[in-house]
């Protein structure tokens, strides 16, 4: 019997502060009959029995299901909203997105070693450290992870996941976060365009919807603050940076396709031995040109580093393996709802002003965003749901009228003996 094994995308994560790249793919999962089959009445009681345990196992696992989702969509929405809150607040006495971006990113190096423990925990087949590397570098082609793979399909994705974070940090250090988190919700439009083009995923008008909702949205975000050039570059940078993430996850597609739970985690952390690496330079020019400068490593609040760190390393595992226990849609729900978590805190933290066109370009971007979590056949299943609906009304409109029609008869029945007497 051939095993299935859930395959994942790490993408540029779509609503964080510091936006880790990170896409799941779904995982195939066997359709659900449209209804239970019934046991044939010659059957008797033991295969009715054995009939209504296996809805019950059935049920129990959707169950179980959908409560891990509760709580998947629970800490996706935390991590999310607290990494981006947990940022603007840095950022009043360390005012250095880039050098948070760089801490941040360094932390990805964890995810194979969190992912091999669990590994460890719980498969019974157990691996040394060095035989799961090795399997999981297949990921990269024959020979593995060679010098040559990791400058061409690791260190673009390493470089576009950089500019996807700072661009977000960025834009949280110029505009308020619920406008950042929920402008950034575009970039699951765009991915949907640069799939269109580059991919040719199938055209689907109800995306294609979703992308003008996407856009206009971004339009009366830019017109509610009266296009001021402090909002304005603002929003410039959580476009960008929207536009970022899309690119990475269209390429990762294109090039590298989908990957299993390891081998994203190998990648993972490559992208953290890239960052470490390479970009480590980057911080250090900026710190001697005093672009992002500090008077005294004591005056840096390593608290608020570690802890947006952390978050944002729970936002990436969680958005990367929830789909392990739960639907991929009830993950991106988590992101959607972190829009209204940011907008109660800054309501009470910040100037943020809630006026009718700052209100109606939240809906329509969530709206939008919601219109993309449909599945490619939902205008198939809609089809066959209305007909079901169609069907049972004219049943029970027939049953009705039977019912009708024997009732009076039924009355006259009973009423002679009465005549009798």
């Amino acid at each position: 019997m051939k095993k299935h094994s859930a395959r994942v995308a790490p993408l540029s994560a779509c609503n964080s502060p510091v936006l880790t790249l990170t896409k799941v793919e779904g995982e195939e999962r066997p359709r659900e009959p449209p209804g239970p089959v019934e046991a044939p009445a010659t059957a008797g009681s033991e295969a009715s029995g054995r009939t209504s345990r296996r809805r019950w196992t059935c049920s129990r696992a959707q169950l179980e299901k959908t409560l891990w989702g509760v709580a998947v969509v629970v800490c996706v929405c935390a991590s999310w909203a607290g990494a981006a809150q947990l940022a603007k607040l840095t950022f009043h006495t360390f005012d250095a997105p880039f050098t948070l971006t760089w801490f941040a990113t360094n932390w990805n190096f964890l995810f194979f070693p969190l992912y091999y423990a669990g590994h460890v925990c719980k498969s019974t087949e157990k691996q040394s450290v060095k035989q799961r590397y090795r399997e999981c570098c297949r990921f990269f082609g024959d020979n593995g992870l060679t010098l040559k793979v990791f400058f061409t399909k690791a260190a673009p994705f390493g470089v576009l996941w950089t500019l996807t974070n700072y661009l977000y940090l960025h834009a949280i250090k110029k505009i308020n976060t619920t406008d950042v988190s929920v402008l950034f919700c575009c970039n699951k439009a765009f991915v949907f365009l640069l799939s269109w083009i580059v991919l040719r995923d199938r055209f689907m008008g109800v995306r294609i919807v979703a992308a003008i909702l996407a856009i206009a949205g971004i339009v009366m975000m830019t017109y509610a603050d009266g296009f001021h050039s402090h909002s304005v570059i603002g929003i410039a940078l959580v476009v960008g940076s929207a536009s970022m993430s899309a690119l990475y996850k269209v390429l990762f597609k294109l090039l590298l396709g989908s990957a299993k739970f390891g081998e994203a985690a190998l990648f993972l952390s490559i992208l953290g031995v890239f960052n470490i690496l390479f970009i480590t330079c980057i911080p250090v020019i900026l710190y001697f040109t005093k672009v992002e400068y500090w008077s005294s490593f004591d005056d840096i609040p390593w608290g608020n580093l570690c802890g947006f760190s952390i978050l944002l390393l729970t936002f990436n595992i969680v958005l990367n393996f929830g789909i392990a226990v739960t639907y991929p849609t009830l993950m991106s729900l988590g992101i959607v709802l972190s829009v209204p978590v940011n907008a109660v805190v800054d309501h009470y933290t910040s100037q943020i002003v809630f006026n009718g066109v700052r209100v109606i370009a939240i809906i329509i971007i969530g709206l939008g965003f919601l219109l993309l979590l449909l599945p490619e056949e939902w205008d198939v299943w809609l089809i066959k749901l209305l007909t079901r609906l169609k069907v049972r009304k004219k049943e029970e409109t027939a049953e009705g009228g039977a019912d009708l029609g024997s009732g009076p008869q039924n009355r006259s029945r009973r009423a002679r003996p009465s005549f009798a007497r």
